[in-house]
């Protein structure tokens, strides 16, 4: 039998011991509760994390990046990334290597890899990214 906020975990010995799960919101998120950082190159908008409180173990959202902006060279050392790309085209820096990106292309960025974006052309580029910690950290160059 399941019980939502409690994990039953194997001990060194045959007994079992009840270990306590953090608990999450499981409602929706709805727009107007989204966080929206603004910046000169574009905006993000979060639509998961532990700070929003609908999730222990992922941080989700929405990036945008004006036509012919960059964001900012900077990597995430506690967790990777992945990026996928709705609309628009990008170059997209990860270490020493340039890949351009169409609508539909996703990118894994590895934990630590600095990395930043360009958006082509005269379209905004809009994408969804997702990082592997609730609680995503950032450092730029």
């Amino acid at each position: 039998m399941a019980f939502p906020g409690l994990a039953i975990l194997p001990t060194a010995s045959p007994r079992w011991q009840k270990v306590t799960v953090a608990k999450m919101q499981s409602a929706p998120i709805h727009a107007s509760e989204c966080e929206i950082q603004q910046f000169p190159w574009g905006s993000l908008r979060w639509v998961a994390s532990a700070g929003l409180g609908n999730s222990t173990t992922m941080t989700v959202g929405l990036a945008t990046i004006a036509a012919g902006h960059t964001n900012p060279l900077h990597r995430h050392p506690n967790c990777d990334e992945v990026l996928h790309l709705l609309s628009g085209k990008i170059r997209h820096t990860l270490g020493n290597n340039e890949f351009l990106l169409s609508p539909g292309d996703t990118i894994s960025i590895p934990m630590g890899e600095w990395h930043n974006a360009t958006a082509l052309g005269n379209e905004e580029a809009k994408m969804v990214i997702c990082f592997s910690s609730a609680d995503r950290q950032t450092e730029f160059a």
